[in-house]
C-alpha cells in the first residue's frame, strides 16, 4: 500500500494533548497496514520560542511536501507581547496561503447523546448536521491595504481591504455546490449585499455558478447577520452554508456552540485539486484553540482533533470506510456516558484527555 505522508503540527495549549490521542488512532491503523508516515514540527507559540518564527522554514518545506498536515492549536498569553508579523496565529495564516488552502469545511454535528448539553432546547438541535463552507485565502483578512495611519492630533485610522475576485467565489460555490449533492442537496450563500459591494459581488457570482453548472441544487440567498439568527432559532433549515472569510469565522463559531462545546467540531481546510494526480493539499484542525487555561492538565476534549482526522482519512486518503468507523467509534463512546468536563452532565462518567482517546480507540479497534 502507498505511504501517506502525515505532518503533525502539535501547536501550544491543549494542542499537543489532543495531538497524542490521533497518535494512538495512527499507531492502531499502521498496524493494520495503513502505511502512515508521520513527521512533527513546531508552530505557534512554540515555534516562535525556537526559531523566532511563528513556523520555520524547514517545518513549511514538510507541509507543501505532506499527504495532509494535522494541526493541534496556537497562541496563549505568553506571546501577547511578540511583534506582529510573528504572533503565534501567523502561523496558521501562513500555511493557509503557502498551501493554498481556500475552502475551510466545518461540520455541526449534534450526536444524540449531547443534544441535551446545548444552551439551545433539545427539539431545535437534536439530529443537526449542517456543514459551513468558509473562503478562506481572500477576504478582510488578506486584502490590501491593511494598515494603521497616525492622522496627527492624537488620531488614527485603521485600515482593512475586503477584496473578492471571482474566480475566488466561483471555486469556493463550486466547493458547496459539490459538496451538497452528497448531502441533502441545498445550499445556503451568506454576505451583506446590502451595505457592502463584495457582497453584491459575491451574490452575482454565486447565483451564476449555480445557473451555469449547479441548478440540480436547490439555493437560497441570505444576508449574513439574519443567517446568525436563524442559525439560533431553527438551525435545521440548513444543509450547506457558503460565505466568506470574515462571515464563515463569526457564523462557524456560533454553530459550533449549537453542538454543546467547542470540543467536539473539526474542521478541513483543502486547496484545488492538483492537475495531474487529483491530489488536494489539505489541513485538519479542531475549531476550539487552545485554551490555554486548561492546558496541561490532562481535561481537554480530544474529540474535535480525532473528528478532525477523521475527515483527514475521508478527504485526503479516501479512507471512507475507516472514517465512518472512527466517527461511529465516537458517537459509541459518549453514547456510553463518557464525557470530558466541558460536556459533563449529571449521571455521565467524568473521563481525562488520555481516558477518552483511550476509550474511542477501543471503540475503533471493536469495530
Amino acid at each position: 500500500m502507498a505511504s501517506k505522508k502525515l505532518f503533525l503540527l502539535p501547536g501550544d495549549g491543549i494542542g499537543p494533548e489532543a495531538m497524542t490521542e490521533v497518535k494512538k488512532l495512527i499507531a492502531v491503523m499502521n498496524e493494520n497496514g495503513a502505511g502512515f508516515e508521520t513527521e512533527e514540527g513546531l508552530v505557534g507559540g512554540s515555534a516562535y520560542d525556537a526559531h523566532g518564527q511563528a513556523i520555520s522554514e524547514a517545518d513549511m518545506e514538510k507541509a507543501l511536501a505532506a499527504d495532509a498536515v494535522l494541526f493541534g492549536a496556537v497562541g496563549g498569553p505568553k506571546w501577547d507581547d511578540v511583534p506582529y508579523e510573528v504572533r503565534p496565529e501567523a502561523g496558521l495564516l501562513r500555511l493557509r496561503k503557502d498551501l493554498e488552502l481556500f475552502a475551510n469545511l466545518r461540520p455541526a454535528i449534534c450526536y444524540p447523546a449531547l443534544a441535551a448539553s446545548s444552551s439551545l432546547k433539545q427539539d431545535v438541535v437534536e439530529g443537526l448536521d449542517i456543514l459551513i463552507v468558509r473562503e478562506l485565502t481572500g477576504g478582510v483578512y488578506f486584502g490590501e491595504p491593511k494598515q494603521i495611519i497616525d492622522l496627527g492630533n492624537g488620531q488614527k485610522r485603521g485600515i482593512d481591504t475586503q477584496i473578492y475576485d471571482t474566480f475566488e467565489i466561483e471555486r469556493i460555490a463550486g466547493v458547496a455546490f459539490e459538496l451538497a449533492r452528497t448531502r441533502n442537496n441545498h445550499v445556503t450563500s451568506m454576505e451583506k449585499r446590502n451595505v457592502m459591494k463584495s457582497g453584491v459581488l459575491w451574490n452575482e457570482v454565486v447565483t451564476a455558478t449555480h445557473k451555469a453548472k449547479f441548478s440540480d441544487v436547490k439555493l437560497d440567498h441570505m444576508l449574513a447577520d439574519a443567517g446568525g439568527m436563524q442559525l439560533v432559532r431553527w438551525p435545521k433549515q440548513f444543509d450547506v452554508i457558503v460565505t466568506d472569510n470574515l462571515f464563515g469565522d463569526m457564523l462557524s463559531d456560533v454553530a459550533a456552540m449549537l453542538t454543546g462545546s467547542l470540543g467536539m467540531l473539526p474542521s478541513a481546510s483543502l486547496g484545488a485539486p492538483d492537475a495531474k494526480t487529483g491530489k488536494r493539499k489539505a489541513l485538519y484542525e479542531p475549531v476550539h484553540g487552545s485554551a490555554p487555561d486548561i492546558a496541561g492538565k490532562g481535561i481537554a476534549n480530544p474529540i474535535a482533533m480525532i473528528a478532525s482526522f477523521a475527515m483527514c482519512l475521508r478527504y485526503s486518503f479516501n479512507m471512507v470506510a475507516e472514517a465512518d468507523r472512527l466517527e461511529k467509534a465516537i458517537s459509541a463512546v459518549l453514547d456510553a456516558g463518557y464525557r470530558t468536563g466541558d460536556i459533563m452532565s449529571e449521571g455521565m462518567k467524568k473521563v481525562s484527555t488520555a481516558e477518552m482517546g483511550d476509550a474511542i480507540v477501543a471503540q475503533y479497534r471493536a469495530g
